[in-house]
C-alpha cells in the first residue's frame, strides 16, 4: 500500500499544470459547494476554476464527509455537464485522499437547518470543522450559517479573502 504522500503525488501527476510541491504549512479550510466543483471541472479559466487549482496545489484545505463525496461523484456523473470522466474521477480521488474527513451528520444539536435539504451536509461539515468559509455559487442557500459563525462566500469573494490572507 502507498503511503499518502506517494499517492498524492502520483493523483497530482495526473492533473494538467499541477506541480507536486508539499502544501503550505496551513493552508485555509474551506467547503466547496458542488456547484463550484462543477463549474470549475468545465471551465478551468474561471473564478471555481482558480479554486480548484489552489485546492489541487496543495494551497488550501477542504473539510468534507462521504455525504459530500457522493454528491460530487453523483453530479459530476451527468451527462447533460459533458464532464470528462476522466478529469472528474481524478480530482475527486485526489479531493477523497486529501480532504480533511468529518463526520457530521446530526452530531451539532444547534445546528440550523438550510432550506435546501442536499444542501445540509455542506452546513454540518462547515460548522462542525469550523472552516474559514464556505465556497457556494448559491449564497442564499447558505444564509443561517452566519448566525454558526461560517462566512459564506462567492468564489470571487474567496479569492478576494484569500489574497487578502497572502
Amino acid at each position: 500500500q502507498p503511503s499518502s504522500a506517494k499517492r498524492i503525488s502520483r493523483l497530482r501527476s495526473r492533473l494538467p499544470g499541477v506541480s507536486n510541491d508539499m502544501p503550505d504549512p496551513r493552508p485555509l479550510l474551506i467547503v466547496l459547494d458542488t456547484n463550484v466543483l462543477v463549474s470549475a471541472l468545465l471551465k478551468r479559466a474561471s473564478k471555481p476554476g482558480l479554486i480548484l487549482d489552489l485546492v489541487l496545489g496543495g494551497k488550501i484545505r477542504r473539510a468534507l464527509d462521504a455525504r459530500m463525496l457522493q454528491e460530487y461523484q453523483e453530479v459530476c456523473a451527468r451527462p447533460k455537464f459533458g464532464i470528462r470522466q476522466s478529469d472528474a474521477a481524478a480530482v475527486l480521488a485526489y479531493l477523497q485522499v486529501t480532504g480533511l474527513r468529518v463526520d457530521a451528520a446530526g452530531s451539532l444539536p444547534d445546528m440550523p437547518q438550510m432550506s435546501d435539504p442536499g444542501d445540509q451536509p455542506f452546513a454540518e461539515v462547515a460548522v462542525a470543522a469550523q472552516v474559514d468559509a464556505l465556497v457556494t455559487g448559491n449564497i442564499r442557500h447558505f444564509g443561517e450559517l452566519d448566525r454558526a459563525g461560517v462566512y459564506v462566500q462567492t468564489p470571487a469573494q474567496f479569492l478576494e479573502f484569500y489574497a487578502s490572507c497572502a
